[in-house]
């Protein structure tokens, strides 16, 4: 089996977030595919096979199998065009969370995503103590979206990750509004073994929305602000974000099993 490991959302080695792509003929067994993503332990091992609409494309984390993951099909989509699909411009990856259209446009690669709702909640005394600061909003879907302040009360956060993974989210996502991009965001998931993800291209369905209608303007560039830093651009359209990234190959291998 063939396996990659490319950063996503970023033009630079030991950037972005790194995921894990195995390229096949058909899946193996759930149990083995688990194994090697918790062997990998990055946030993401994408598992990609030759279908007749595309690629059937499937995401796991170090704890689990998760239904959508937008770095990893940002890395799995470099991989392809890269090796598998050279003079291919376009890419349908069939996925539990649908079909999701990729194109590669210059530098770029554009994917379409569904947007998450922005559901208000209420902020509860368990938020307030895992977060360590008293968030301005709350809002929930798959995720859980807490909007901060400014910039540096994002940078700063110290959050207690155990009180974190008591939320009822996937992931936890915090966001203000930037300096120098439109917003700024760190994503936590110590449900799925992550304690704080790299870069997240799903959380910006949730995030990317918000942004665009308090900004009143449909492109958003977004960046996180993890260790590694990302940068994120996103379009939104309707009920849809178009999410755009570069990434970078670090390393090819064969796993032999």
């Amino acid at each position: 089996m063939r396996q990659y490991i490319v950063d996503a959302f970023t033009d630079r080695l030991f950037r972005g977030n790194p995921a894990a792509i195995c390229v096949m003929d058909s899946f193996p067994d759930d149990r083995l595919m688990q194994d090697i993503a918790t062997e990998n332990n990055l946030s993401e091992t994408a598992f990609a096979i030759k279908s007749e609409k595309g690629y059937r494309l499937r995401w796991f984390t170090p704890k689990g199998e998760i239904e959508f993951c937008g770095h990893a099909t940002l890395g799995a989509a470099f991989v392809l065009f890269s090796f598998y699909e050279q003079n291919s411009k376009k890419i349908v990856f069939e996925t539990a969370n649908g079909n999701l259209p990729i194109k590669r446009s210059d530098k770029l690669i554009d994917m379409d995503f569904p947007a998450y709702r922005l559901e208000h909640i209420e902020i509860t005394d368990l938020m307030i103590e895992a977060l360590g600061v008293v968030p301005i909003a709350a809002y929930r879907d798959r995720d859980i979206m807490f909007v901060l302040r400014d910039e540096d009360e994002v940078q700063s956060l110290h959050p207690d990750i155990e009180l974190l993974s008591k939320l009822d989210g996937a992931c936890i996502a915090v966001t203000a509004r930037g300096r120098i991009h439109d917003c700024v965001s760190r994503v936590f998931a110590p449900r799925y073994g992550i304690t704080e993800d790299p870069v997240t291209g799903s959380a910006h369905c949730m995030i990317a929305p918000y942004w665009s209608k308090r900004l009143n303007k449909n492109s958003i560039t977004a960046f996180q602000a993890s260790s590694r830093t990302g940068i994120l651009h996103c379009e939104v359209r309707g009920e849809r974000v178009k999410t755009s990234g570069t990434a970078v190959l670090f390393s090819t291998a064969d796993i032999f099993i």
